[in-house]
């Protein structure tokens, strides 16, 4: 949000210069993110001043050249020589002196010297407008008025002050500030507890006065849980045309056009004091009645901008007795709308409930000035005041007379939040004892009023246009943002007590794996976890189970996702569409379900690999990601996760239709696979996907507590020991690595596989494991008799258990 720091100063005029402005906006948290200075013409007139014009004579040698003497308020004349031929002595000049930029109407921007003409020194220049920006006359230099001041900046004569644009990151609960007069509050309050107490001086509505009664119009409000409060005059015999210098200039400042000077007085209250208005060509208005109400659903309407909308029948809309003119609160009608044309103008000031006009701007995707204030709730009790100072500004600008009396509508008018502050609460937050009557000073200048002071607690009235105070955290927030966050000092000493706990703990595991990944080239993302409609069914999941949004966005943004593939495989899709087909991603995230007993989450943890695991290189081959290389990295975070024990056994499901479950009991920890063809259509991805899904929440439950342990380092070698066993077809790895462990537990370590064949000189239903295996002894040095006997124990069992013949 942009505030203009001479805007601020018609509601604050002894405020500090603009950077210590700034400052203090920052502390009452209205951080303000740039300051820039925005000059009425281009170089602000810097270095021009009144001079006063004391001799003139002519050059020698020339025709057409003046020598003049021009007194500029620094005590010695300046000599000037001046080509213009209406220049005469006694005349107030503009006058640019040595060293001043100037900024012509066209042409290139030059920087006054001192200089010789015709053989006569020049110690600045007389201007004519074109010559300093403010016209297009070349005829002459420009002749000011005889009362003008000598020596004063010409800026200053001709009204026209640089002002200074600040950016200020409004948070969206800040609704109150979304205006000057709402930025000025906050600084009022900040400047009391200085001791600086400052009125504020708002815009002056005392001559509004209704002349007639020409042109009533009444209002019939239909829905008024959506309008609580609408407020309504006319204005007849206006001249639409260009709005005055000094309204454009604030409107430009803050990066809006000019349009006409009705509508900029709208725009010009709108960020002046917070209010939104609409003004309608009275005339347009069918059947002379404005009505208030929602139409049928899809109901045609035309945009002020020409667009077509159909209506929902949840959307507010301001009619005639005919037709839908008006989007409450979002947008007008182009039927409706004030032109060139326009001589009599019917005036809106309503206050709308912000729920209703959010879900209506979301709806059509029509984000205006006048929604973004609405949605996030508006002053109910500055309506009147809003719309006495638009007739007033339009009376005065635009030519018009005050042809009605106030209509307001507001059944039932909206009351302060109650709220009770216990000052021993508040203290407690803060971290620092505030003396009570500086509380007291804080909440009377934020316009919170004090019901009943009851000595340790208060009961405080609200004003609604403070709407995100309704607790009491929110009022010790006000008061702190106030008083100042820095005059909270740090404590000297920091009392805490260390809570250990023997079970893991979720953040660090993830940091660690997150770590372990990285190492591995694995990229996190994070992906929405809102997801189209239809997804759960592709996915498996029946959609009774699925969390429906109940205001949707979007039919592309309506469930809740129930697994992290959806925005693993959306941003395959992405990347894939712009040329990058070597991904490995990972992500941490919840997933969502419905079910008889409720709702519920489950935390996940997703990795997908596509194209090649290590870029192509000169001296080695590319190569390629698979469902094996993938199943290395699931192994190597269990292992990590002291859960390299879990059993592995194939499964199939409609996400991954030949995948690899790692479980521990009857709970399943991971689950690996290539994604199947009906997502990867889903999702328009291309090639083989290799994607692993570790329940995280499964995980953390089986994970053992925290036992710190020491081993020391070996003593003795370990001794290998290899044996090639031909079993039956079904045989797997898993279990003859039970088979060895349970038959040696003395002295086996580790089984590794190393090698697998099938085929020619074996039988169809035969396979051949080539097997490793590690002994070591903590006490002693492995004899070959004791190794042999361990071997011979190993092939026994291998041969009872498993059918298995030594090749």
């Amino acid at each position: 949000m942009k505030i203009s720091y001479r805007w601020l100063k018609r509601f604050l005029p002894e405020i500090d210069a603009p950077e210590v402005v700034a400052e203090m906006l920052t502390n009452l948290g209205l951080e303000v993110e740039g300051t820039e200075r925005v000059d009425a013409v281009e170089g602000g007139l810097e270095g021009l001043v009144v001079g006063h014009v004391l001799s003139v004579a002519r050059v020698p040698d020339s025709d057409k050249l003046s020598l003049t003497m021009v007194d500029v308020g620094t005590g010695e004349p300046l000599q000037i020589v001046c080509g213009a031929p209406n220049v005469a002595a006694g005349q107030k000049v503009p006058v640019a002196t040595i060293g001043a930029k100037l900024f012509p109407t066209s042409g290139e921007p030059f920087v006054i010297k001192k200089g010789k003409i015709r053989g006569t020194e020049s110690h600045g220049m007389i201007c004519a407008e074109d010559e300093i920006g403010l016209g297009n006359s070349h005829a002459g230099i420009m002749v000011l008025d005889e009362k003008a001041k000598t020596g004063q900046p010409l800026a200053a004569y001709l009204q026209l002050e640089s002002d200074y644009v600040m950016e200020v990151g409004l948070t969206p609960n800040r609704a109150d500030a979304m205006s000057h007069m709402g930025v000025a509050r906050d600084l009022r309050a900040a400047y009391a507890l200085q001791g600086k107490e400052m009125a504020l001086v708002l815009p002056e509505v005392d001559s509004f006065a209704v002349q007639n009664e020409s042109r009533v119009i009444p209002v019939d409000i239909r829905n008024p849980e959506l309008c609580p409060r609408y407020s309504s005059l006319t204005v007849s015999g206006v001249q639409v045309g260009p709005s005055p210098e000094w309204l454009r200039n604030q409107l430009k400042a803050l990066g809006l056009k000019s349009i006409n000077n009705i509508v900029d007085i709208t725009n010009w209250i709108q960020l002046g004091i917070g209010q939104p208005l609409h003004a309608f060509d009275a005339d347009k208005i069918e059947g002379a009645k404005v009505v208030v109400k929602t139409l049928e659903d899809a109901t045609p309407f035309t945009a002020l901008d020409g667009s077509e909308k159909k209506m929902n029948a949840a959307d507010l809309m301001i009619c005639n007795t005919a037709e839908g003119m008006c989007i409450a609160g979002v947008f007008g009608g182009i039927k409706s709308g004030v032109s060139d044309k326009t001589k009599n103008v019917f005036i809106e000031s309503a206050y709308f409930h912000p729920v209703g006009i959010r879900k209506t701007a979301r709806r059509h995707g029509l984000f205006t000035d006048a929604s973004f204030r609405y949605e996030r709730g508006t002053d109910p009790n500055i309506t009147i005041y809003a719309l006495k100072l638009a007739a007033v500004m339009m009376r005065d600008i635009a030519g018009g007379s005050i042809s009605s009396s106030i209509s307001d509508i507001y059944p039932a008018p909206i009351a302060p939040f109650e709220v009770s502050l216990r000052l021993k609460r508040l203290n407690e937050m803060i971290g620092k004892e505030i003396p009570k009557a500086q509380v007291l000073q804080i909440l009377k200048n934020l316009d919170i009023n004090i019901a009943q002071d009851l000595n340790d607690t208060l009961s405080l009235q609200v004003p609604p246009y403070h709407v995100d105070v309704t607790r009491e955290i929110d009022v010790i927030e006000e008061v702190l943002r106030v008083y100042g966050y820095n005059n909270v000092e740090i404590p000297e000493k920091l009392h805490t007590a260390i809570v250990t706990s023997r079970r893991p703990e979720p953040t660090e595991l993830e940091n660690e794996i997150s770590q372990v990944l990285n190492g591995l080239g694995f990229h996190e993302m994070m992906a929405n976890s809102l997801t189209a409609q239809g997804n759960a069914a592709a996915f498996g999941i029946a959609e009774e189970k699925a969390v429906r949004i109940l205001n949707p966005l979007s039919q592309e943004l309506s469930e809740m996702r129930v697994s992290l593939l959806f925005g693993g495989l959306q941003s395959v899709a992405h990347n894939q569409n712009r040329k990058r087909h070597d991904l490995k991603l990972f992500e941490f995230g919840n997933t969502y379900f419905k079910s008889e007993n409720g709702y519920h989450e489950q935390r996940d943890l997703m990795l997908i690999s596509t194209g090649y695991t290590a870029e192509e290189h000169w001296s080695k081959q590319a190569v390629a990601g698979d469902l094996f290389w993938l199943k290395g990295v699931v192994e190597n975070v269990l292992s990590r996760l002291k859960l390299g024990h879990a059993q592995s056994k194939t499964s199939s499901s409609s996400s991954m239709p030949q995948e690899l479950q790692y479980t521990i009991g009857k709970k399943v920890l991971a689950r690996v696979g290539y994604v199947g063809n009906g997502l990867m259509k889903r999702f328009d991805v291309k090639g083989k996907v290799a994607a692993a899904v570790l329940h995280w929440d499964a995980i953390l439950q089986a994970m053992p507590a925290k036992n710190p342990t020491f081993k020391a380092l070996p003593q003795f070698p370990a001794v290998r020991r290899d044996l090639a066993l031909l079993v039956d077809k079904q045989m797997s790895f898993d279990e003859l690595k039970r088979i060895a462990l349970d038959a040696e537990r003395k002295w086996l370590q580790k089984v590794e596989l190393f090698d697998v064949y099938e085929g020619k000189n074996l039988p169809a239903d035969k396979k051949s494991y080539a097997l490793a295996f590690t002994l070591y002894d903590e006490e002693r040095t492995l004899t070959d008799e004791k190794v042999e006997m361990a071997m011979g124990k190993l092939l026994k069992a291998f041969t009872d258990k498993a059918g298995a013949v030594l090749r």
